[in-house]
Parts: structure tokens; C-alpha cells; sequence
């Protein structure tokens, strides 16, 4: 299972946003430049996480967006619902009225718990959780100078 582009990127905002100090707003065309991502497809991006209730806008000169919640009120499960709607997995691949060897499907049990799995685990990650491992990740690759 892969993500798309749109959770990708919708992430890697949310991220940057949850990294600003002080909820201090930031627009779009600075993610897209920090980032490296295409500045047109973050705008679209922003529509859908506003709507959920993730972000809000910032207006005035230093305008931008901010977070609506705190980092840590905000699951990844939240941003993937917001960009793409429930995880979906491939349900089995035998045809609706199918006779099946056992009786039942083989492999729907196994998709659905595959599903839930995922559901469970983005649901308990939060947004605090990857800007606190991005920051440990940023002061791993920060050389160490002793005088």
C-alpha cells in the first residue's frame, strides 16, 4: 500500500506548520520553497484540511496558515481522512456469489484486519509525535562540535 501525492505533501504542511514557534502563520508559497514542493498543488491541498478543521487561515500581510489544534489533537489519521477519506484496502479479489472452498472468503478477513490495523495505528500517532521525531532527526544530523 502506497500513499498518494496528495497525503505526501498534505503531510509534509501539516508538519511544517506544526513546527512553527508560537503558531507564527506560514503560506503556502514558504512550504512549497522550504519544502521543494510544487506551490499550485499545495494550495489545492489546503482546501480539503481546512475544511476538516485541521488549519485555518491567517489573513494580513504576514498571513499564511496556522494549525487549528494543537499538534498533539491532530492524529495522521485525521490528515489522511482529510486528503483522500478513509483508508481503503483491496477487498478480495473473488467475485460477489463466488463458492469459496471453506465457505468463505480466505482473504477478506485478512484485508479487513489490514485495514484496521492501519486505521489504529494512524489514529494513534499524532501530529506532536512526527514534528518531536523530525526535530531528534534534525539534531542527529546537526554536527557535534567540542571545543
Amino acid at each position: 500500500m502506497r500513499f498518494s501525492t496528495r497525503v505526501r505533501y498534505g503531510m509534509q504542511a501539516m508538519l511544517a506548520l506544526a513546527m512553527r514557534p508560537q503558531q507564527v502563520p506560514l503560506s503556502v508559497k514558504e512550504i512549497a520553497e522550504r519544502h521543494s514542493l510544487p506551490e499550485h498543488y499545495l494550495e489545492q491541498l489546503i482546501t480539503p484540511l481546512r475544511r476538516a478543521g485541521l488549519v485555518q487561515s491567517a489573513r494580513g500581510a504576514q498571513g499564511g496558515y496556522v494549525l487549528a489544534h494543537p499538534a498533539a489533537e491532530i492524529s495522521l489519521r485525521d490528515i489522511v481522512e482529510a486528503l483522500e477519506g478513509p483508508v481503503a484496502v483491496d477487498e478480495c479479489s473473488c467475485p460477489p456469489g463466488a463458492e469459496h472452498a471453506f465457505g468463505y472468503c480466505l482473504e477478506h478477513g485478512v484485508w479487513r484486519k489490514l485495514k484496521q490495523t492501519i486505521d489504529d495505528h494512524l489514529a494513534s500517532r499524532s501530529l506532536a509525535d512526527l514534528r518531536d521525531e523530525a526535530f531528534a532527526a534534525e539534531q542527529e544530523a546537526a554536527p557535534a562540535y567540542e571545543i
